[in-house]
């Protein structure tokens, strides 16, 4: 029980990484807020984890309103026992070509994967500090954070930016004992992905197969997606480490793609 007397907050926990992760974490013994935009599937999904009720609970957060994010991190404080742990997962995608790419999509887009890590952090940090017993935050970034790929500008924007964010957070956090971590996976057949694969030979002018195989997992060294698994135990090692050996760090999870 890796995580025992320990409570988490995940946000995008309604499906995909975000879900695996919080089953990581209960696993492993901890409490663990689900908080995804959509309230009703994040309540059912912390249903199906926890019959019980008593250590998985579904929270309604839009990670762009500060209201949102300041209320339900407050709840799951409250209802948990305090935030010992918070992965910023929360993320959407858009694909096109810079030139065409409409400005509101690139705002909602920055909106979600920085404004959303600063307020969910900041409303973590607050519980954190007051706590006094230190803390994990752990963003989530990509293989993106790291490299760039056609027609993802803000994607990438966005995902480098958290690398920086992630550093400050090392850096102010380490006297009160937060660490602070980004996870940078290739590409998981996640509902995010999934969506991608249409839109991507769509644009390119490709098949489907071809975005897989030449696009997606072209430099891979096995030809492999990242599995939600892999992103899971990356995510439970992070929130787990003891001392502050590795805050600040980031950690490519991508079968080869990316290596630095």
């Amino acid at each position: 029980m890796r995580l025992q007397d320990k409570t988490a907050v995940v946000t995008g926990a309604a499906s995909g990484l975000g879900l695996e992760i919080a089953r990581a974490y209960l696993r492993e013994g901890a409490k663990v807020a689900l908080a995804d935009l959509n309230g009703a599937a994040a309540d059912a999904a912390a249903k199906q984890l926890d019959p019980t009720g008593k250590r998985a609970i579904g929270i309604a957060m839009d990670v762009t309103s500060e209201e949102q994010v300041d209320a339900g991190i407050d709840r799951a404080a409250k209802e948990l026992g305090g935030i010992d742990i918070l992965v910023s997962n929360a993320g959407i995608q858009i694909v096109a070509p810079i030139e065409e790419f409409d400005y509101a999509k690139w705002k909602l887009l920055m909106a979600v994967h920085v404004d959303g890590a600063f307020l969910t952090t900041r409303a973590a940090l607050r519980h954190m500090y007051k706590q006094g017993r230190g803390g994990s935050i752990i963003l989530m970034g990509s293989a993106h954070s790291k490299t760039a790929s056609l027609l993802k500008s803000p994607y990438v924007t966005a995902k480098h930016a958290l690398i920086g964010f992630g550093k400050s957070i090392a850096k102010e956090g380490a006297k009160h004992g937060v660490r602070c971590n980004v996870i940078c996976p290739g590409f998981v057949r996640t509902p995010l992905v999934e969506k991608q694969i249409p839109e991507q030979a769509q644009a390119l002018g490709i098949t489907e197969d071809e975005v897989i195989k030449k696009v997606m997992l072209k430099d891979t060294v096995d030809g492999e997606f990242t599995t939600l698994e892999d992103v899971a135990e990356t995510a439970l090692f992070f929130a787990e480490f003891k001392t502050n050996a590795l805050t600040g760090q980031s950690l490519l999870v991508s079968h080869g793609w990316v290596m630095e």
